[in-house]
Parts: C-alpha cells; sequence; structure tokens
C-alpha cells in the first residue's frame, strides 16, 4: 500500500468538503478551474464523501468537475460511508450508501473507501451492520481498490481497532502542530499507533479548519521572522507532509487563490528543514504559553453536575478566544452550545466539578468567566 501510494499518490489531497459557492451552491465552474489546476500541477488524490453537501452535492460535484472530464485512470477518488448519515437506519441503509455514491459520481470504482469518522458514539453500529466485511466483500468485486477508515476516537479504540482489523490497509487521521500535544485530539500518540501497526495515513485537518491560516500573533511573528514569503497554511502542511508514512494531506480548498498557494509548494514538495522544524517547535511552543482552560474534556465533571451544564464544551468555546483570539467564532460556539442547554451562569456552585476534575481546574469561577464573556448583561 505504501509503496503504491509512493508510486501514484502526490502528497497533496484536494478535499471536496467546503468547495466554492455561488448563490448558494457549489460553485461547478470555479471547481472545474481547480480540479484543472490541481491535475496539471501533477496531484492526483481526490475527497469526498456519502455526507458532505446537502443530498450528495460533492460527490454529485466530484463527477461533473471530475469524473465527466478526465480518464478515470488519472485519478484517484476517495469517498466514505457513515452509518449515521441522515436517513440511515439499519445495515441495508448503510450499505446501500456505496451504490448510491457510485451512481452519483459515475466513477465506476473508487480507489479508497473509508468507514467515517470512527469513533466510540458510532462504533458499535459499525460492528453490528457488518460493515467491515462490506467493505472487504466490495474490494473483492472490484467496486473498491483500498479500504480503510478515519478516525475521531480516543487512542484506546485506535489501538483496538488496528489490533482487531489488521487488513485495515491505510487510516486517516487528524494531525497537526497545534493538536500535536492536544489531549482532546492526540495527534502524536495516534499517529504513533497508525505506524507502529504498519499503516500509511492520510492527514485530515493539516490546517485545522482553516485556523492555522490565521494563527494568533505570537505564531503569526515567529513564522514570517523565519520566512516573510511564506503563506501560514504552508506551514501547517509542510508539518504534516513530511513525517514519515503520510501517504496524502487533505486541504479543503475553497477557491482559486487556496488552490495555487498549496501548489506553490506542493508541486515540487520539499520537506521541512532542521531550521524550520526548529521554528515550528518555537509556534508550538508560543500555542503552549497561550492563556487556556486546561480541559481535557474527559466529562468527568458532568455526570454528576445538578444543571446539566456542558463543562467542556463551554471551556472549549473559550479557548477559541484565549487560544486562537477569534471573539466572534467564540462567542457563536458558545450560543451553539447554550442554545438548548443550560448556559454557565446556572452553576450554583456546587462544587462535585471541581472535586471530580482530574485537571484541578477552578471550574466555578472559569464559568463564571466565560458567563461574563458570552452572555449579555
Amino acid at each position: 500500500m505504501e509503496r503504491y501510494f509512493k508510486e501514484h499518490a502526490p502528497k497533496l489531497g484536494f478535499g471536496l468538503m467546503r468547495l466554492p459557492e455561488k448563490d448558494g451552491k457549489i460553485d461547478i465552474e470555479q471547481t472545474k478551474k481547480m480540479v484543472d489546476l490541481f491535475l496539471a500541477a501533477g496531484q492526483t488524490y481526490f475527497d469526498t464523501a456519502y455526507v458532505y453537501g446537502a443530498d450528495g452535492a460533492s460527490e454529485k460535484a466530484a463527477k461533473e468537475a471530475l469524473v465527466d472530464r478526465y480518464p478515470r485512470e488519472s485519478y484517484t477518488l476517495a469517498t466514505k460511508l457513515n452509518v449515521h448519515a441522515n436517513g440511515c437506519k439499519s445495515a441495508e441503509d448503510a450499505k446501500r450508501q456505496l451504490e448510491i455514491s457510485l451512481e452519483r459520481t459515475g466513477a465506476k470504482y473508487f480507489d479508497f473507501y473509508l468507514l467515517h469518522a470512527i469513533g466510540e458514539g458510532n462504533i458499535g453500529d459499525y460492528d453490528a451492520y457488518g460493515i467491515w466485511d462490506f467493505v472487504k466483500e466490495a474490494k473483492a468485486k472490484g467496486l473498491v481498490k483500498h479500504w480503510g477508515f478515519s478516525f475521531h476516537g480516543s487512542t484506546q479504540l485506535l489501538e483496538k481497532l488496528l489490533t482487531d482489523h489488521p487488513d485495515a490497509e491505510f487510516v486517516q487521521l487528524q494531525i497537526n502542530y497545534a493538536d500535536w500535544e492536544n489531549p482532546d485530539v492526540a495527534s502524536h500518540t495516534i499517529y504513533d499507533i497508525a505506524r507502529r501497526h504498519g499503516k500509511p495515513i492520510v492527514v485530515m485537518e493539516p490546517v485545522k479548519g482553516g485556523t492555522l491560516a490565521n494563527p494568533p500573533r505570537r505564531v503569526q511573528e515567529i513564522l514570517k521572522a523565519e520566512n516573510p514569503d511564506a503563506s501560514f497554511a504552508s506551514w501547517a502542511v509542510r508539518y504534516v507532509a513530511s513525517m514519515d508514512g503520510i501517504l496524502s494531506v487533505l486541504s479543503g480548498m475553497s477557491n482559486i487563490a487556496q488552490m495555487e498557494d498549496n501548489l506553490s509548494y506542493m508541486k515540487d514538495f520539499q520537506p521541512l528543514s532542521t531550521q524550520e522544524k526548529e521554528t515550528i517547535s518555537r509556534a508550538q511552543a508560543a500555542l503552549a504559553d497561550v492563556k487556556s482552560i486546561p480541559c481535557t474534556a474527559c466529562h468527568y465533571c458532568t455526570e454528576g453536575c445538578p444543571m446539566k451544564i456542558r463543562i467542556p464544551d463551554i471551556f472549549s468555546a473559550r479557548n477559541t478566544e484565549l487560544i486562537w483570539e477569534q471573539k466572534d467564532r467564540a462567542q457563536r460556539r458558545y450560543d451553539e452550545i447554550t442554545e438548548k442547554s443550560n448556559k454557565a451562569s446556572a452553576c450554583i456552585g456546587c462544587g462535585q466539578c471541581e472535586a471530580a476534575c482530574p485537571q484541578h481546574i477552578g471550574i466555578i469561577d472559569a464559568l463564571r468567566e466565560c458567563a461574563k464573556q458570552y452572555e449579555a448583561s
């Protein structure tokens, strides 16, 4: 599998989840131009999913912008099966997704097929629906060339999955320099687990949903001092692309400018130099120095909360501002969290959460600060 990627798939992958829009729909003409630029630069890996966009808009866009316009052997296409997709209520519903994806894309087969977004909340259905055997049967029929899974769970679950399913050919993981030691994502640990099991890795969220394209001011200063001409996104993408065993680094590009920037440094990819790696280390240290709430989202605090406050989620919203200086985004996230659950101001100060917190966070005071910042007076 690794040999296949080294011979056929350059490092950059075109993620089709955040395609450009016009009048509320995917801008197919701009997408076609982006596809043309991508392929002309020698890149071949396209990534979509059954659940991307309303009524399969992303897969349909792949057909119109890519499949209908280029020979099938000139690119590689990945899509995904999601057991919690809208309308999926049975094994039959889940398995039919492959047939629907083939119809939407017109691709005849998928080079890479993934069990989508596996975590503790859905692994039971993947097992109960027999999806592991289903994708292997699809491969035997020639509908799938290679199969694997994308992952959003704990390190313990990843270890178990790769032990229980050694024939999985690759794994898609969230890896970026901001999350390398982040306990919520554990990029470093999950990378090590995958490599110990000999699995090639497709990287998702290398720019952390676009956040690292506009990092905190101190990080910007560090990166610009090293190379004033390099985009912030380029540092993030090259960081993961320089690692051993990385098969493709997905970038969910939304316009031609982003495509041109990515291709400018990935067309003739050069791994980070020793000096550049040291620069990233300084950037990581600067991120670590940013004042934040050291919540690991273990949820021990929520189990006995009499007010049912979503404490870790609220702290995550607060950290969006503290770490990333994104006040408006933090406010939107806080409003979403508390729309159907209690706000931080509902805390009665009983203290059970602080007794349960393994990080010894002053949760009561932190909730009061969140209420002060995000609730109208």
